[in-house]
């Protein structure tokens, strides 16, 4: 009755907020617009985008501002749940906001490496930023250099985890910086989940998270083997120090196999084997996003007051923000709608 009581409100906002996510209907009437000014007048008149982008010109608008207007809708929906939640429901979704603070870190950094001349410009998250995060957004789409990006992160839980892999590395790349705060960021949800869940949320969580590194780390083992030809002692520390329905021993032997088809017999004998015709190693990504909503979608069903409803909600948005990108992208490259759908129904 507790768990009833004290997601009921939020139960109902969920609800209201599932039924204005994007249909596949909806998709495929995107992929036969002509333009990007047209997919963004279509998005003005949907529900789920009307009031904030009522203003927007879509005929002035460059690309990379509609991939920041389709994810600021992913924040204006966090912020209402965050809105709607108590105390207890707000230590979930405050550890669920960093990955947003590592999304941001991440644009930040790919900016420096490429050396681009226009500052990134993130305006529009400051304020959703200065609510929720302790991080310098301005500062840090400001900076020039890693070693001026790196200081502007001083204060934050992020610096001494950047300011150490820069002391042990010669030249540290994007993709080390970025593995560096990946690796962060899931052991702090292992090693801190069962201090601030209790019951079913502990449970549930446990399972969701516990599945999601384990095949995160399948992922990266086999794309480590077969297009970076990386040896073992290369492929252990990018891995998430996490097992759950992986032993250790089966990591072991997929990380020491000799070939990508030796890592595929592994997988078809694991746990995962249960998931043998999405388990395709050369469409891993794919089986990892049919997995892990086959999961949130199991237990929101079973459990629909619990804290999986949170995660089950921002996981389906932000998959739809990934979507009508794709779709963005397609339109203004002239994709015809059904290839265009086979892009989008992917993601």
């Amino acid at each position: 009755m507790g768990s009833l009581l004290a997601y009921s409100g939020l139960a109902t906002k969920i609800r209201a907020m599932e039924s204005r996510l994007m249909k596949e209907k909806q998709y495929r009437e995107i992929s036969e617009l002509a333009s990007v000014p047209q997919v963004v007048a279509y998005l003005k008149q949907q529900p789920a985008f009307s009031r904030l982008w009522a203003d927007v010109n879509e005929n002035a608008l460059r690309r990379n501002e509609v991939e920041q207007l389709l994810r600021r809708t992913i924040y204006q929906d966090f912020a209402r749940i965050y809105h709607f939640s108590n105390p207890e429901q707000r230590k979930f979704l405050d550890l669920y906001f960093k990955r947003y603070e590592i999304v941001a870190m991440k644009q930040c950094m790919s900016n420096i490496f490429d050396h681009r001349d226009v500052e990134l410009e993130l305006s529009m998250f400051v304020k959703f930023f200065e609510r929720h995060s302790k991080l310098n957004l301005e500062k840090l789409t400001s900076s020039s250099t890693m070693e001026e990006f790196v200081d502007n992160l001083k204060g934050s839980e992020y610096y001494p985890v950047l300011k150490r892999l820069k002391n042990s590395m010669a030249e540290p790349l994007v993709f080390d910086y970025g593995m560096a705060l990946d690796q962060y960021y899931f052991t702090q949800i292992w090693k801190v989940k069962d201090k601030i869940f209790r019951g079913l949320d502990r449970r549930e969580m446990t399972d969701i998270y516990g599945r999601k590194f384990d095949m995160l780390n399948l992922n990266w083992i086999y794309r480590s083997k077969k297009y970076y030809r990386m040896e073992p002692n290369q492929i252990y520390p990018l891995l998430i120090p996490v097992r759950y329905k992986l032993s250790r021993e089966e990591v072991r032997r997929m990380v020491e196999a000799e070939s990508p088809e030796e890592i595929q017999t592994l997988m078809d004998q694991s746990y995962y084997s249960r998931f043998r015709e999405q388990m395709n190693a050369d469409s891993l990504e794919e089986a990892y996003v049919y997995i892990l909503r086959d999961i949130l979608e199991q237990v929101s069903r079973r459990h629909p007051h619990s804290v999986a409803l949170m995660y089950s909600y921002l996981y389906h948005k932000e998959h739809e923000v990934n979507r009508l990108t794709t779709a963005v992208e397609c339109v203004r490259y002239g994709i015809g709608p059904e290839e265009t759908m086979q892009y989008v129904m992917k993601n």
